[in-house]
């Protein structure tokens, strides 16, 4: 008997036929495919949107064609190199550090972030926006700033005041509005004031040693525009040690920061875009389990599986590109959404719009994962026998008389019947490492990411196994201790045809995902108690000249509210020439740029300092003069140098050979918790320092020292680590904030799953709710069956998310050196939440099945 043909046209008119008719299931499929699309789409167009924006504004973010930014000042023979450079080329110097500030209304000083400027020249694009509306220029002089609108409310002064900056009262002229450069900036430490370059020297704030931000604008005349690249490597000779951009490059750091950002979003949009995909591949075993009958019969009438394939690929397909669609428009709402959870650190709004190659990606990603995540339900078509199923309800045996290979092992047996769906998981797992390689540029990123989402995905599911065998075996052994209710509803978990474990596994994976967010950023965030901790620093004072060390710790000591004697720190400045005697500029470092090694700071000590410990080599003996040093481990990593090398250092103008003693380790809570370079005290004590001191100050008096020493060394800041640690509150929290946004979505994708599998089994659950009504049981019953069920899904789902949260952010936290407690009530609550979840997404999904009328139910069967 010749095979019969079946073509892609006829496949495509029965694929449309058979989906018109199960419309409701497939809005399902829609949905899953929908949540990774839009997350994927959403977050990549933002991307490119703000990227877009940055070109767009190139000039005024920067505020200059080029710019080159410094630790230290220029020396006059490298300004002397840019006078002659092009004498048509315009500079203006923008100076950036930090110190403290108070008003006559208040004597409590803050932190305040300066920015020193010529008003006559700076910005060379943009505008600072004042209020009121005015010129830098007529606002700013020697005896006047503008200031934050931040730095009013808490001085409790307005414009027309006075703020009192290193031992100099200045008039209050007007309220920064906007910087064009205010992503260039570096210094980001309580309120913005703005004033000029003589003002600040005036201050006298600048001392050697002291730690500040230099950036030298330039603005090129119209005919040298063309030429910025040329321009640009003309500065990089004359600044050997500056950091010179142009224009194009708007802010790098920024742009690092947004390439990483999206790197890690797109990973955990990935997430969500395999759940929805795990919902295609449910969604469609359970209709091929509907539809066994009828593939069979198309077998019998001559169809080859190929045939049948090609209806469910078609189906597939239709559905992953109608999906994709809506999901890139779902990501329309995500792209909006973005701008303001991150408007605490990405002040740019970018337009909404779709961005091409961000379509075309999502479209390709929702695609792809949605075919591989189908191959193992398609390849099934393989394995139906039409004598097997056309005799299932006569034939009961279970075998196959022609069945061969019955003398080989059932492993053996098993392997051979299901080769292409191993074959399958295997393409998947290759497909979601190539994806997730290409979004974090990383091979070995992507394979990590493969390896541990399978994983995750293989405990949830042996987990949902578990909970079903044991779910059976306490029905089977309590039948007569249970209510009937409760019997009835956990018995529904393993009705044939369920999904049962393939629901727990999604929605416990987006469970997982936001209870580990959720239990990083606790602990990260608000369980930070350096502040409290008893005699651990927790004011830091920044530069204090060796005139004024003796003063200060004198104060101190008087103070009742100070716990011990202050940590003082010497700073000297200098650069690395050479590791290993490789000069710095031949070094091949990774994760560190060579610019770093530009500006680096020098301390001297002759005992091991408080809170630090070595962990390779030993330290030296107190009074040597040998020129060794001991370097942070995280420092020896990057520059690639371990004990018994040796890294060069220039200090003020002389080479100094210093060998690598011993490698260190800080708890971070120590004035020297900073500190990378520590060398003896008889190798540096020539040289001029900048004193650093740390001190531990009774809480509810801070403000009160801050204001004493504030009185009588204004030039010296004062750092409240409460203030710093709440600023880092803030900044971790609202990214904290993005990720559980983005981790929803992996919740909603377990909710659709859910519901898709309810919608599924509706026949079933019609032919329950009828013939249960028949027996006589009432509304209210079948709804406690239904609801026990979902809560129990709820419940199992969340209890197994909730516990692999705990083991992550506990393996998690031990790698970041922070507190791992259990929060009992976080998890309780997690489930608690889970459970409700999937009882009122169960409800949404089979509402309607309670109304259905038994009679008209029966007379069809």
């Amino acid at each position: 008997m010749a095979q019969a043909s079946l073509g892609w046209a006829t496949a495509a008119k029965i694929a449309w036929r058979d989906m018109r008719h199960s419309a409701g299931k497939f809005i399902f499929v829609l949905l899953s495919v929908a949540i990774g699309v839009a997350a994927i789409s959403g977050v990549r167009s933002f991307s490119q949107a703000f990227r877009q924006a940055l070109l767009l504004n190139a000039r005024n973010i920067m505020a200059a064609d080029l710019a080159a930014r410094m630790m230290e000042p220029p020396t006059q023979a490298e300004l002397d190199s840019i006078a002659k450079l092009q004498r048509r080329i315009a500079t203006t110097k923008v100076i950036e550090t930090v110190s403290m500030a108070n008003t006559p209304g208040d004597p409590y000083p803050i932190l305040v972030s300066l920015k020193a400027v010529d008003p006559a020249v700076y910005p060379f694009y943009g505008k600072v926006q004042l209020q009121p509306d005015e010129t830098l220029v007529s606002a700013l002089n020697d005896d006047s700033v503008a200031v934050g609108a931040d730095l009013l409310l808490r001085l409790h002064t307005d414009v027309g005041g006075r703020v009192r900056i290193g031992g100099r009262e200045f008039h209050i002229a007007a309220i920064i509005r906007s910087e064009p450069d205010q992503l260039s900036s570096s210094f980001a430490i309580g309120p913005r004031v703005l004033l000029t370059e003589h003002a600040l020297e005036l201050t006298t704030l600048l001392q050697p040693g002291s730690r500040r931000l230099e950036r030298i604008l330039f603005l090129l005349p119209v005919g040298l525009r063309d030429q910025v690249e040329s321009v640009k490597q003309k500065l990089i000779a004359i600044l050997p040690e500056a950091q010179v951009t142009d224009f194009e490059e708007t802010s790098p750091a920024l742009s690092q920061g947004l390439d990483r950002s999206t790197s890690m979003l797109s990973l955990l949009s990935l997430v969500a875009m395999v759940l929805g995909a795990l919902g295609v591949a449910t969604a469609m075993h359970g209709h091929m389990e509907q539809r066994l009958d009828t593939i069979a019969i198309m077998k019998s009438l001559g169809a080859r599986s190929g045939h049948v394939m090609r209806i469910f690929l078609l189906q597939t397909l239709t559905l992953g590109v109608l999906g994709s669609l809506l999901g890139i428009v779902g990501g329309l709402a995500v792209q909006a959404v973005l701008p303001t959870l991150m408007a605490r650190y990405i002040p740019l709004h970018p337009e909404v719009a779709l961005e091409f190659r961000a379509v075309l990606l999502s479209l390709a990603v929702g695609l792809m994962t949605t075919l591989l995540f189908t191959l193992p339900p398609l390849l099934r078509v393989r394995g139906i026998r039409p004598g097997l199923m056309l005799r299932r309800n006569v034939d009961t045996s279970g075998g196959d008389a022609g069945s061969k290979g019955k003398s080989l092992s059932p492993a053996v047996n098993h392997f051979r019947g299901h080769w292409p769906q191993y074959l399958a998981v295997l393409l998947i797992l290759v497909g979601l490492a190539v994806i997730a390689a290409f979004f974090s540029e990383s091979a070995m990123v992507g394979g990590w990411f493969a390896a541990g989402l399978a994983a995750i995905l293989l405990v949830m599911l042996g987990l949902s196994k578990l909970v079903l065998v044991t779910a059976r075996s306490l029905l089977e052994k309590t039948r007569l201790h249970l209510p009937s209710v409760v019997r009835q509803g956990l018995a529904n978990l393993y009705r044939p045809g369920n999904q049962t474990a393939s629901i727990l596994a999604v929605l416990g994976a987006g469970v997982m995902l936001i209870t580990t967010v959720f239990l990083v950023e606790q602990s990260v965030v608000k369980e930070m108690k350096l502040t409290s901790a008893p005699n651990q620093p927790n004011v830091f004072l920044v530069d204090i000249s060796p005139q004024e060390l003796d003063g200060v710790e004198h104060l101190l000591q008087q103070q009742k509210a100070v716990k011990g004697e202050m940590e003082a720190v010497p700073a000297v400045g200098g650069r690395i020439t050479a590791v290993n005697g490789v000069a710095a500029g031949q070094l091949k470092l990774e994760n560190f740029p060579k610019r770093m090694l530009q500006s680096v700071s020098l301390t001297w000590s002759d005992e091991l300092p408080k809170g630090t410990h070595v962990t390779k080599g030993k330290w030296w003996d107190a009074g040597t003069t040998m020129p060794q040093v001991a370097i942070g481990n995280g420092m020896a990593q990057r520059l690639n140098v371990k004990q018994g090398g040796t890294i060069t250092f220039n200090v003020e103008g002389q080479e100094l050979v210093a060998t690598v003693a011993a490698i260190i380790k800080s708890d971070g809570q120590h004035a020297f918790s900073r500190a990378e370079f520590i060398l003896p005290k008889g190798a540096l004590a020539a040289y001029p320092a900048t004193w650093y001191g740390a001190v531990h100050v009774d809480i509810d008096h801070v403000n009160d020292v801050q204001r004493v020493l504030y009185a009588a060394y204004p030039t010296v800041t004062i750092i409240n680590v409460a203030d710093v640690l709440e600023t880092v509150r803030g900044v971790v929290r609202q990214i904290a904030v993005v990720v559980e946004f983005l981790a929803g979505f992996s919740i909603f994708a377990g909710c659709v799953i859910l519901a898709a599998s309810i919608a599924g089994t509706r026949y079933k659950r019609i032919r329950e709710v009828v013939v249960l009504k028949a027996l006589g049981a009432t509304r209210t019953r079948i709804v406690a069956v239904f609801s026990i069920e979902f809560l129990v899904l709820g419940l199992v789902a969340g209890t197994a998310g909730v516990l692999l949260a705990n083991l992550l952010s506990w393996i998690l936290l031990i790698k970041m050196e922070a507190d791992h407690p259990t929060r009992w009530v976080v998890s309780i609550l997690a489930v608690l939440a889970t459970a409700l979840l999937a009882d009122f997404t169960g409800w949404i999904a089979s509402h309607r099945i309670l109304g259905q009328r038994p009679l008209e139910i029966l007379r069809e069967e």
